[in-house]
């Protein structure tokens, strides 16, 4: 017990001594001045992270401080890499543009400490930690309806938070009202002399017609002669402002009668720097919109705008038209419900990435091949070393030791790229032995994909640089899939499907899936009421059926006419601007326009399709992908057998973007990108991507199976429309002329035989006819076509035997005799 006496009173001894030491002045000065350079340095890196922070965005999202400082990366802020992790971490993860009051208030400190300033400590704490909230809540209200496009998250996640909680809540003139509210409070509650301010507003409103500020009237008899003194400050600023005002400004212009009123909003325009990757650079341009309606010389007036300029009167416009009016209360999938996979630990190994190195310049060195520099760009699942050689050494030379550079690697397979397109350099891709799952959340979430404004977005995965890969179908405008079995081609399509998910609204896109396997897209069955369009008479939005198949897309060859029917009458060229022009209620519904949502169709083991129907099939998805991209529809077909008599010179030549996973052979590689590559790639989710000449290699976000069946719960339990989206019907009118023109009274004279034997084996098979009658393809064709005009079997369907629609031989024999 003693003992324990005595180290306690040592240990409060310590504890004493230490606060005494903090109290004295010089440790004040000293903590102050500490106080002060850190508050500067997080200041200045604050502003360094809106000049520099884009470029290091990609570098220092969702990473770890020691992991940043351990890997080396090239950080441009002005304050390296620690400066540019508080950046990321105070402006865009916590309180937006206005966390740069912390290291204000942290040189505030440290000059009191230091006896330069004299502040209160409690009094200024509460001011900047309002100013701190209500900036953040201001600020995402706000600058991020300014600047959409910028990396900066103006009022940080605290900020978007709040803002879309109180927008939720109270709608937008709401969430206005309780900003200002909470300004008019804290003004009241820290300046007594802003209370008469606004007592005086509220006396004598704002008068418009001048632009200048009305004078309050106060009573002196009734106010103290201090409250008077702050009176005479107002009255000082009020006259100050209305002498620097113009006579007119823009307020009091909106109450004038111009004609027209000319405004310069800051319009988005779209620059290609890559494939599959644009940037959105604001763009100022001048339009003219009118302020009151004038009447002026007649124009040349639509066929479609008559019927709705008749029922508006003089002077005024009609409401936009939405689309999603009918689903106002839909929400798009959340995020947390795809899954987050822990890449913790799962960083770039240097020593993995030394050895492969060396390994890589002694194997060119033991060939007689020198380099004067080797750097490494670490992926996902791949990292590419780019090396440069020495000059006379032929790139031939380096591209036929891609074995050698294999074997010494220890590798499963190696590609290299001689030369790198628009590189100085030849680039090798060797496989990472410890690789990274690339999940559907990481993209989904990302904020290129959040705030991207293509018209039909897909999100793929991730390139080697870690940067994530969309591209716009809209702009491909069909894309053909392949891929041997169990490389990923599944996942990749669920991963376009679920992009599209995420994105767009059931108003404004429709899918057509088709699925031969029966079990691939069934998962989707759930969302057909929202997104799905199907036949008028099919039972399932899912076509599984060869024959629906060849029906669906003639019925969708019949919307493409009808939609570019619709494109001519209304004088636009393209989907885009029809419904533009629709949604101002330019073109009128009574004669025929309506609102045109985008088609996706989306074809799996296409293979299987070309087999069983052939040009059946072939024909009309030519058509398709030859003239359907003006008019909003697109394709993505999926095969795992790449041959040429499956993916035919027409189909190919409609097709620019092409999406490659593993294949077994070189010859089905040039089949699908016209060069070599494909057959080298290692598998789970690892694909090329082609758009022209130039290769993208990509690892394919994975998305599993109860990840999409949560999706399709969350959207099949929200309000959907009362059916799915009707395809024209489509009446195959070649067919009914074929069996209508056959002459049963020129029956062949085997016919009477072949029914028997059809009905004996209920098997209505053309084969069958063939071996037991020893005929060619030909008769037994035209006898099975005798059959099914005199109503015993059932049409074609495809690889299957027809069905028998004569059970016994009695009924038979009746039928027969009444052709006598």
């Amino acid at each position: 017990m003693a003992k324990k006496t005595v180290q306690k009173k040592k240990s409060q001894n310590k504890l004493s001594l230490f606060w005494e030491t903090i109290k004295k002045e010089r440790a004040k000065f000293l903590i102050g001045v500490c106080l002060a350079f850190i508050g500067a340095y997080i200041l200045l890196a604050g502003i360094s992270f809106f000049v520099t922070g884009a470029a290091d965005q990609s570098k220092v999202e969702n990473k770890f401080f020691l992991d940043l400082i351990s890997h080396k990366q090239q950080i441009s802020n002005w304050t390296g890499v620690a400066g540019a992790f508080a950046a990321e971490r105070l402006i865009n993860q916590w309180f937006g543009i206005f966390s740069l009051l912390i290291p204000v208030y942290f040189i505030f400190m440290g000059l009191k400490l230091m006896r330069v300033l004299n502040i209160s400590a409690i009094r200024s704490f509460l001011l900047f930690t309002f100013a701190l909230i209500w900036g953040s809540i201001t600020s995402a209200f706000a600058l991020s309806r300014l600047f959409p496009d910028s990396h900066i998250i103006w009022g940080g996640a605290h900020g978007q938070y709040i803002e879309r909680l109180l927008e939720a809540a109270l709608g937008l003139p709401g969430t206005i009202m309780v900003i200002l509210l909470l300004l008019i409070i804290f003004l009241i509650i820290t300046k007594k002399a802003s209370m008469e301010f606004f007592r005086g507003l509220f006396k004598n409103p704002l008068k418009l017609n001048t632009g200048a500020l009305p004078e309050p009237e106060y009573e002196d008899e009734k106010i103290e002669e201090e409250s008077g003194k702050e009176k005479k400050n107002w009255f000082a600023f009020l006259k100050r402002k209305k002498k620097e005002e113009p006579e007119i400004d823009e307020k009091e212009s909106d109450f004038l009668p111009p004609i027209t009123q000319v405004y310069k909003p800051k319009r988005e325009q779209s620059l290609k720097v890559d494939e599959g990757f644009e940037i959105v650079v604001p763009k100022d341009e001048e339009f003219v919109a009118p302020v009151k309606k004038i009447p002026t010389e007649v124009e040349p007036e639509d066929e479609t705008q008559g019927a709705v300029q008749d029922i508006l009167p003089e002077g005024e416009e009609m409401e936009e038209y939405d689309p999603t009016k009918d689903l106002s209360n839909f929400h798009f999938p959340s995020t947390d419900l795809l899954k987050v996979y822990d890449t913790t630990g799962k960083g770039v190994d240097m020593n993995e990435q030394n050895a492969n190195k060396s390994k890589i310049i002694t194997t060119l060195q033991n060939y007689g091949i020198e380099i004067t520099s080797i750097k490494a760009t670490v992926g996902p699942t791949i990292t590419l070393y780019e090396i440069v050689p020495k000059a006379g050494v032929r790139i031939s030379k380096i591209r036929n030791l891609e074995d050698d550079i294999a074997l010494s690697l220890s590798a499963l397979g190696i590609r290299i790229i001689a030369p790198m397109p628009g590189k100085g350099t030849i680039g090798i891709e060797v496989p990472n032995k410890d690789p990274q799952i690339v999940s559907m959340q990481s993209v989904i979430a990302s904020r290129k994909f959040q705030e991207c404004t293509f018209d039909l977005p897909v999100a793929l995965g991730k390139t080697i640089t870690n940067e994530i890969f969309m591209f716009d179908l809209c702009k491909m405008p069909h894309l053909l899939v392949a891929g041997a079995t169990g490389q990923g081609k599944s996942v990749g399509l669920n991963a376009i499907i679920t992009s599209l998910l995420y994105k767009k609204h059931p108003a404004e896109m429709k899918m057509i899936l088709v699925d031969p396997k029966m079990v691939e897209f069934n998962i989707y069955s759930r969302i057909e009421k929202h997104y799905l369009a199907k036949l008028p008479d099919a039972e399932k939005a899912i076509i599984t059926d060869v024959t629906k198949v060849t029906q669906t897309l003639n019925s969708l060859t019949k919307e493409m006419d009808d939609r570019y029917e619709l494109l001519m009458n209304a004088g636009v060229r393209n989907i885009k601007e029809y419904n533009e022009k629709f949604r101002k209620r330019r073109l009128n519904p009574l004669k025929g326009h309506r609102f045109l949502p985008y088609l996706v169709i989306i074809i799996d083991e296409f293979g299987d399709l070309i087999m069983t129907a052939g040009k059946e099939i072939e024909m009309p998805i030519a058509r398709i992908a030859q003239k359907a991209r003006a008019v909003g529809m697109h394709m993505v077909i999926a095969t795992q057998r790449p041959t040429t008599n499956i993916i035919t010179g027409t189909i190919k030549a409609n097709f620019p973007a092409r999406m490659a996973f593993r294949v077994t052979s070189q010859i089905d590689s040039r089949t699908i990108l016209d060069m070599s590559g494909a057959n080298q790639l290692i598998g789970r989710g690892d694909m090329l991507f082609s758009q022209g000449s130039d290769l993208v290699r990509i690892q394919c976000a994975f998305v599993d199976t109860p990840e999409v069946e949560g999706i399709s719960r969350y959207i099949g339990e929200q309000q959907g429309y009362s059916q799915a989206f009707e395809l024209p019907e489509y009446v195959g009118e070649a067919s009914e002329d074929k069996i209508g023109n056959i002459d049963l009274n020129d029956r062949d004279p085997l016919f009477d035989e072949a029914a028997r034997l059809i009905v004996v084996h209920q098997q209505g098979s053309t084969s069958l006819i063939q071996r037991k009658f020893s005929i060619g393809y030909n008769r037994a064709g035209r006898l099975m076509d005798q059959l099914e005009a005199a109503g015993i079997v059932g049409p074609t369907q495809g690889s299957k035997p027809r069905d028998v629609l004569v059970q016994d031989e009695y009924s038979l024999e009746q039928r027969l005799n009444s052709f006598q």
